[in-house]
């Protein structure tokens, strides 16, 4: 099988920060979602702390590291060096606070990790000023449909295969098993996915020990994408305490294994306040159809939101509707702390959901949608209509430029 050329989004947003800044770049992102591709692509030095002669240098410090890329020479053009899992050393802050106020002059630099960067930032961040975060996620519609321009939230909507679409659908958005489609191969990549993440970087990067406990908690939120939090209910399946089982789920969330979504409030009566709602990050693990189909345009929304906001197109959260009369509204983005657009999302019905027209007077939201993902493309643009409308998630989501 001839595998095709992805254009990923993130090269693009890589270079351009490379082109016209001079701030360390750190990548955020799931373990295998192409951190370490991007990066190679781009770099000219690469350090991987997992690699043992790696370590040893950076280990030995800044001047260690400057003298393998060989900084003491002038140079026609800076170098781009790029560290990977870094922050799995305890004093990776100071490493790189020394290596970039050393060198920082004459030399741009990538921070990759599996984990996180933007967790480890509590506390006294003694690399505040010196770098840009980037999150990076999986495949999805837009970056099919080719990448064309970083100024704009939105663009006009562009067809992607079938073919492309059904194995995004089927196989999720991880690049490996995107490109291959097998089966065969999914099953055992998950597998082993799922152990590394639960066997080894928990171990490394967390202070929990029941690690048998904590993978129950894992296949537990495996079926219950889309749904609110309930964890009192997951302290008493599991046997662990309340506080117990939010730290668990904290820590999941740090490791990209899954996101919350909070509710939004305002200007809406009587709205819940408190209680999140719980997502997978592959949506090819999620068995329910409904659900999946939820979480796969959930995925492509928070990769739209904090793509905006990481590229400085403006501050954006991913939110839900609820409130305590039971009507609920899937999710609303909101830009620059108000409500944008409303989504619905269905796996095959064709009917707008009263929700969507009763949450859009209230929120005062431009637009409100019910994303299908059964549809086939429509070659119109989803944001013309400002009353509640129906689209094809393979037409809406082609318009989110990330």
């Amino acid at each position: 099988m001839n595998e095709p050329h992805i254009q990923r989004l993130f090269t693009l947003a890589l270079k351009d920060h490379l082109k016209s800044n001079r701030h360390m770049a750190f990548v955020s992102g799931p373990r295998q979602v192409g951190k370490t591709t991007v990066s190679l692509d781009l770099s000219d030095f690469y350090f991987d702390w997992d690699n043992v002669n790696h370590r040893e240098m950076m280990l030995a410090g800044p001047k260690s590291i400057a003298g393998a890329c060989g900084l003491d020479v002038l140079k026609g053009k800076k170098p781009v060096i790029s560290f990977d899992e870094v922050h799995k050393y305890s004093k990776w802050k100071d490493l790189l606070k020394g290596f970039f106020d050393t060198y920082g002059g004459g030399v741009l630099i990538i921070v990759t990790g599996s984990s996180r960067l933007d967790v480890f930032r509590k506390g006294g961040d003694s690399l505040m000023g010196r770098y840009f975060l980037y999150r990076m996620h999986p495949l999805g519609v837009s970056e099919l449909a080719g990448i064309h321009s970083l100024d704009e939230l939105l663009r006009d909507p562009i067809p992607i295969a079938d073919e492309d679409f059904d194995a995004l659908w089927n196989y999720g958005g991880f690049p490996e098993p995107f490109v291959r489609r097998n089966d065969r191969f999914h099953r055992r990549w998950k597998r082993l996915r799922n152990q590394q993440l639960f066997k080894e970087e928990v171990r490394e990067l967390t202070r929990v020990q029941e690690l048998s406990q904590l993978e129950i908690l894992g296949k537990l939120l495996a079926s219950r994408s889309g749904e609110q939090i309930r964890y009192s209910g997951l302290a008493r399946t599991i046997r662990i305490n309340d506080k117990t089982v939010r730290n668990w789920v904290a820590h999941l969330v740090s490791l990209h294994y899954g996101f919350l979504v909070m509710p939004w409030y305002r200007n809406v009566s009587r709205s819940l306040r408190k209680e999140p709602k719980w997502y997978l990050r592959d949506w090819s693990d999620v068995r329910d159809a409904g659900k999946k189909a939820e979480t796969f345009v959930a995925c492509h929304l928070l990769k739209a939101v904090e793509g905006w906001t990481d590229l400085g197109l403006g501050s954006f959260e991913l939110r839900y509707i609820r409130d305590k009369d039971k009507r609920e509204v899937d999710f609303v983005v909101i830009r620059d702390e108000e409500p944008w657009f409303l989504v619905e999302v269905k796996r095959s019905s064709m009917s707008p959901s009263a929700q969507l027209e009763y949450f859009q007077k209230s929120t005062g939201c431009s637009h409100a949608f019910q994303v299908v993902t059964a549809l086939d493309f429509v070659g119109a643009d989803c944001f013309e209509r400002n009353e509640p409308v129906v689209v094809p998630a393979r037409t809406f989501l082609s318009q989110l430029t990330v």
